[in-house]
């Protein structure tokens, strides 16, 4: 599943504040993981801070923050098993600290950025902390949206497309 790049390509207002950061190498290797089985890191990233950009927009939130922080808010190469390995917690809690490590070697992050980063996963850890700003709960939340829906899409797409073969075998025996 793609997120359709036109949709947030052609935002030159958002496009103002992350082009810099979709011009770095090491960041654009997400491109090259798949992420949530159906999609890469990178294209998530960018989901997430895109759909989490027009609602702080929408909300008369730090639209800047949240665009920043949305797309490095998985900015890891590590897998799973490599993050298991480190013995630092399980994947969702570590993943966010390497990302704001990893960010902070890119760009220089807020105070805000770093909670939106680190505290992404709320909903899905303890130990973590609860998200400062109203800002980390946005990107959280579409954080979530976004996995489902990258997950889900494909597979309702094979559902139907069965249920549609099922449909027309069951008009060849019938008729």
């Amino acid at each position: 599943m793609e997120f359709v790049r036109s949709i947030w390509e052609n935002d030159k207002d958002y496009m103002a504040l992350v082009e810099d950061l979709l011009e770095d190498e090491n960041l654009l290797k997400l491109d090259e993981i798949t992420h949530h089985h159906y999609t890469t890191r990178l294209i998530h990233s960018i989901y997430v801070s895109y759909v989490s950009y027009k609602i702080a927009k929408r909300l008369n939130l730090n639209c800047r923050a949240v665009a920043r922080a949305g797309i490095l808010h998985d900015f890891f190469h590590e897998g799973r098993e490599e993050i298991a390995a480190l013995k630092q917690g399980s994947h969702n809690c570590v993943h966010p600290k390497i990302a704001v490590k990893n960010a902070e070697i890119l760009t220089e992050l807020s105070e805000l950025e770093k909670d939106i980063i680190l505290k992404h996963m709320f909903l899905t850890t303890v130990g973590v902390g609860v998200p400062r700003y109203k800002e980390s709960m946005v990107v959280t939340c579409v954080d979530k949206y976004c996995a489902i829906s990258e997950i889900s899409t494909p597979v309702r797409m094979r559902l139907k497309e069965t249920v549609s073969r099922w449909g027309l075998k069951l008009r060849v025996v019938n008729a």
